[in-house]
């Protein structure tokens, strides 16, 4: 009893010596609350509510509409929110109308969806305090090459897309940073998507004598590639994007179908615990509810070095880190994208994408 109440005494003083350290933060935080994305805002105002009751933070709710009509609105409704950042924004349409006034009233913008790299193009450009926790779009193509060439590559390999701009841009974008390394794919074809069964498609990878195929569409759609390879008794090794991230439809991915993309941070080791409680509290950590829970944090964090160091928030945002969250450490780089790759190597095993295995390995 003796030692708990000294160590007490000892961390009250230790708070009381340094009142700037670990203050709350107030933040705005921009996501729907009606309308069809609704529950995708639930989770982002889900998450960073539950990381503001840690120490005082606040969140003040910005209704995020996705129509350019309600823009004005919105950019008045952040500026008398009388908060220290904003995060959220679902849609580019939202940053597109506040970025400015942001700017103008030095308030640092995280988002948590929008990959555009035109916005990002523009924010730096203009020199709005705008940074992304969502991955780029060129971190995803980028992570693939690197999971191709790391393993496959002594393998003869095949590209395949649906068809789709987001297919066909991935797919390409994969081709040609393989080309520079001078590796080049023994067969590429564009098929049919969401159809019943891929049974040509399998017969034409087996002809041309591929063995590891990746494909850029969704996850339907590799479902069925992997069904139909099986049932041909083809042995194809199935590396996919962040498509494939998604619910089953009405054919189950097959347990060694591999993606490059997000882990889930309610997994992790930072993130399981974090995720308990936020279970027993009956909010579900899916979806954005983690990565609201770590920009939270991350802010927090910031705050706290920009008054050590006399530094503005958006300072400590851009140029310090990396700050601990429930996604791994988190820091920005100079284009305001996440210093590190976010994706990683996935393997489908019985419900759930866990870290892959060595190649030949199951796990």
């Amino acid at each position: 009893m003796r030692r708990s109440i000294v160590t007490s005494l000892i961390l009250a003083g230790l708070v009381q010596a340094t009142p700037a350290i670990a203050a709350g933060v107030k933040v705005a935080v921009v996501a729907p609350v009606e309308g069809p994305f609704a529950p995708l805002g639930k989770q982002i105002i889900d998450g960073a509510g539950f990381k503001a009751g840690d120490r005082g933070s606040e969140i003040v709710v910005i209704p995020e509409t996705c129509d350019t009509a309600g823009n004005e609105a919105l950019s008045k409704a952040l500026l008398a929110a009388g908060a220290e950042a904003a995060v959220g924004f679902l849609c580019t349409e939202s940053l597109d109308a506040t970025l400015p006034a942001l700017t103008e009233a030095g308030l640092p913008a995280i988002t948590l969806s929008v990959r555009s790299d035109i916005l990002m193009e523009d924010a730096l450009k203009n020199k709005w305090p705008l940074f992304r926790l969502a991955p780029s779009g060129n971190a995803e193509a980028a992570a693939i090459v690197d999971t191709i060439v790391n393993r496959w590559k002594d393998k003869p390999i095949a590209l395949v897309d649906d068809g789709t701009i987001h297919s066909r841009e991935l797919v390409e974008a994969v081709r040609a940073a393989l080309a520079e390394i001078g590796m080049t794919p023994v067969f590429s074809d564009t098929y049919r998507p969401a159809q019943e069964q891929q049974i040509n498609l399998v017969r034409r990878l087996v002809k041309s004598g591929a063995t590891h195929v990746f494909t850029g569409g969704d996850r339907q759609d590799t479902a069925v590639i992997a069904r139909d390879a099986l049932a041909e008794g083809a042995n194809l090794a199935l590396l996919g994007g962040d498509a494939l991230n998604a619910a089953d439809l009405t054919v189950p991915l097959a347990d060694g179908v591999l993606a490059v993309t997000l882990p889930d941070a309610a997994q992790s080791p930072e993130g399981k615990p974090f995720a308990d409680e936020m279970r027993a509290a009956g909010i579900e950590p899916e979806g954005y509810v983690m990565p609201a829970f770590a920009v939270m944090a991350l802010l927090e964090e910031a705050k706290d070095r920009a008054a050590q160091d006399e530094k503005s928030l958006i300072e400590a945002i851009a140029g310090k880190g990396p700050y601990p969250t429930v996604l791994g450490l988190t820091a920005f780089n100079a284009q305001h994208e996440r210093a590190d790759n976010p994706y990683r190597l996935m393997q489908w095993q019985g419900s759930r994408f866990v870290p892959a295995a060595a190649e030949g390995v199951t796990p």
